[in-house]
């Protein structure tokens, strides 16, 4: 049996132990980087493949003529065309709640480094600023306390959970959008009243057709000019030249993305503009601690496994 893993390295950065796939099937074949033109040969003979971001579309579907199992090296699972997958009797499965702790410190790393104008001030201290200053301290940037705020949670799933848990921890009070447009669950309140009565909105929803630029203009004109938006779900679904504009203008207070829509990022995506006050951006990396990393590749040969032993786990359907 052949299996092939695509894309290596945005996994591993030679970090993780591997026996979890090595003693799965006889024979592996691992490749750091898979381009286009190289996928069709690659996965020609097949019959298990691991794909973090790789698309494997319709065509590469029909030139893997052994494939029987698709592993996503992730929670998402966009780039798998999954109807081309079903028709092939082709069996896809993902991985779940591996990045959680990782995620969700990495929110509120966002979270604490525009409260307390962290980046600003280690600028003044690397400018000489503290060192010239006539008292102990500097007091030249606001900091906020996250005790008595409100943090409002757009998609309230594993890593929405894990965020709310953290908050109360700070002595935040916290608000759960339902969906946009139905009436609100017990326990969940409007998509409207997460917009005006949150100070920071984290977002954690998957991107579909109903989030895919589900903060635009319109909503961030809604939110508190002091509010801050976290973004450690997908690029998609922020507007970025609006939130780009929002940010310049002073109608919100600050934003921390670790997403972007295309990664990565061509120089001209409006969040990378170096003119943009209060905002932090990071490389997609809320995931990657290496704990996180190792638990997705255990959690993949548990799929493997568990496929072997025609007992499939994680399988996504349409």
């Amino acid at each position: 049996m052949l299996g092939v893993f695509l894309d290596r390295d945005s996994v591993d950065r030679g970090d993780l132990d591997f026996s979890a796939l090595d003693n799965l099937i006889d024979d592996w074949q691992f490749y750091g980087l898979t381009r286009p033109e190289d996928l069709h040969n690659r996965i020609a003979e097949a019959e298990i493949i691991i794909s973090n971001k790789v698309v494997i579309d319709a065509s590469a579907f029909k030139a893997a003529a052994q494939l029987k199992l698709v592993c996503v090296a992730a929670t998402g699972y966009n780039n798998v065309d999954l109807t081309a997958a079903q028709k092939l009797g082709v069996t896809v499965s993902n991985v779940r709640a591996y990045a959680t702790p990782s995620v969700s410190q990495h929110v509120f790393a966002l979270i604490l480094s525009l409260s307390i104008n962290l980046g600003k001030y280690r600028r003044a201290v690397m400018k000489n600023e503290w060192q010239q200053s006539p008292h102990f301290c500097l007091l030249d940037y606001p900091i906020e306390e996250l005790a008595g705020k409100t943090l409002g949670i757009i998609g309230y799933g594993e890593l929405g959970n894990a965020v709310v848990h953290i908050a109360k921890a700070f002595g935040m009070s916290i608000l759960i959008s339902d969906h946009r447009g139905v009436t609100p669950r017990e326990g969940r309140v409007s998509f409207e009243q997460v917009l005006k009565e949150s100070d920071i909105i984290s977002l954690h929803c998957p991107l579909t057709a109903e989030t895919n630029g589900l903060i635009s203009a319109k909503e961030i004109q809604q939110m508190k000019p002091s509010a801050l938006l976290i973004n450690t779900a997908r690029g998609g679904i922020v507007d970025e030249q609006a939130l780009a504009d929002a940010l310049r203008d002073g109608h919100i207070g600050g934003a921390g993305v670790d997403v972007l829509s295309k990664e990565p990022p061509d120089n001209n995506n409006p969040l990378l503009a170096e003119d943009i006050p209060n905002l932090v951006v990071t490389p997609h990396i809320a995931w990657a601690s290496r704990a996180s990393r190792q638990r997705l590749l255990d959690e993949i040969g548990k799929n493997i496994s568990a496929y072997l032993a025609n007992s499939p786990r994680n399988v996504i359907t349409e």
